[in-house]
């Protein structure tokens, strides 16, 4: 199997500048290693094509800060909390502008990919060694190949010379079981699809591959809480074209990986819980202690700090959160009063019906404000439960803060660091998210 990386060091991840940069600091030589071996003893010294070691040499024992360049712009919010271990490997381009690149990431104990850079490499390798159901009898032929105004990544034919147009797309976004795509809303992810459509209905084979970088994901769905712009599409075209989502697994060696098998798709689940309703969590910045005159409620005391609003829409969830990050409206809402003080930092949307969590709560515990509904409404359930969980991560709440229309405490929780980079923060959203799906899918 060929290994991709000859030399790679391990680090922890630190913060994420911009999207394509993130601070690390690397470990001890212990840690670091050439690729091709069990084990190395000592440091792999990165050398240039003279032989000669660079500036940029991993000091031994020197837990050092620096930056390396993340060539998977997705979000990725449910991976990247500082301290995780993170892979990287000695720039090859001697004028860049970091010394290192990240190629991947742990997540409860597993190697994650995420060099993008290798996305088709990976597809090909799969495709060509026949380890793809079904596809068996396709091959590579020429890589980014261009049809239109479109630029598909392989194209593929077979013996009897049909060509197949295809698409490849890495998946980072997981739960327990699962897996979504995208972690992020992409436009032109939605468009390759319309005209993957289009091509099918001239005549063209075509399709998608989605690299699902979790062995443990048993099933695959497009993510419509984050894009739903993009589930719909998918839910559309997907019967027209020939596509798989293949879970794949790698170790520290990032040799090229088999396929773990191809994850399943319960188009259910889209036909259910695919619409603009649902609940949210509003996550704000108040910089600095203040008190402030919440509507009837009168003037009340706000520390400093983080805060997360959990709050819920029969319909139009896209607007409601909209409307919560403008400052200029009329007030109504508890919230409004507090939002013009404070800075929005994200809208995290769950886009729901009620009955994933109706169905998990027939086999789970129930959160505790789940009895005391007075609303019997599923929806309005789920606003409480998330309440609840929310809640049990915050450092402190604000009390009879947007919850006069249900018996919570409160649905006005904060903390001192932005919870969108704990972990405790993203296993909420991810439990609520996904993790509830393992009951229907």
């Amino acid at each position: 199997m060929k290994v991709l990386y000859d030399t790679i060091v391990k680090a922890t991840y630190v913060s994420r500048p911009n999207r394509f940069v993130v601070n690390v600091q690397l470990l001890d030589a212990e840690d670091c290693f050439d690729s091709h071996t069990e084990a190395a003893d000592t440091m792999t010294i990165p050398m240039n094509k003279e032989g000669l070691a660079q500036d940029d040499t991993v000091i031994v024992g020197n837990s050092e800060t620096v930056l390396a360049h993340l060539p998977n712009p997705g979000r990725m919010w449910e991976l990247l909390f500082p301290g995780v271990v993170m892979y990287l490997v000695p720039h090859d381009k001697p004028d860049a502008k970091t010394k290192y690149r990240v190629v991947g990431i742990e997540r409860d104990g597993q190697v994650i990919m995420l060099d993008t850079n290798y996305s088709n490499d990976v597809a090909q390798h799969l495709i060509e060694n026949k380890l793809i159901p079904e596809w068996e009898q396709w091959r590579v032929v020429r890589r980014e190949y261009t049809v239109g105004k479109s630029r598909f990544d392989l194209l593929l034919t077979n013996d009897e010379g049909e060509e197949f147009l295809l698409e490849v797309k890495s998946c980072t976004l997981f739960s327990d079981h699962g897996a979504m795509f995208p972690d992020a809303i992409t436009e032109r992810g939605r468009k390759h699809l319309l005209h993957l459509r289009e091509l099918q209905d001239e005549g063209y084979h075509t399709g998608v591959l989605f690299l699902v970088q979790w062995d443990r994901a048993q099933w695959f769905l497009p993510d419509y809480h984050t894009d739903l712009a993009f589930a719909k599409t998918f839910q559309e075209v997907v019967p027209l074209l020939d596509w798989k989502a293949v879970a794949v697994a790698w170790d520290e060696t990032f040799t090229m990986p088999n396929v773990a098998h191809e994850c399943m798709y319960p188009a259910h689940v889209l036909d259910r819980e695919a619409y603009d309703e649902g609940v949210y969590i509003m996550v704000m910045h108040l910089g600095e202690d203040k008190d402030i005159e919440i509507g009837s409620k009168g003037l009340m005391h706000f520390r400093k700090g983080y805060y997360m609003y959990v709050g819920s829409a029969k319909a139009n969830l896209t607007k409601r959160m909209e409307r919560h990050t403008r400052k200029r409206k009329k007030m109504h809402w508890h919230l409004d009063y507090f939002r013009s003080h404070c800075e929005v930092i994200a809208g995290v949307p769950i886009r729901t019906s009620g009955y994933p969590l109706e169905m998990w709560g027939m086999i789970h515990e129930s959160y505790p404000s789940m009895p005391s509904m007075l609303d019997s409404n599923n929806k309005t359930s789920v606003e409480c439960a998330l309440a609840d969980a929310i809640r049990t991560i915050a450092e402190w709440s604000v009390p009879q803060f947007g919850s006069s229309d249900c018996y919570c405490e409160s649905h006005l929780f904060g903390m001192s660091q932005n919870p969108i980079h704990t972990k405790a923060f993203m296993d909420v959203v991810e439990e609520f998210r996904m993790n509830q799906l393992d009951a229907v899918v």
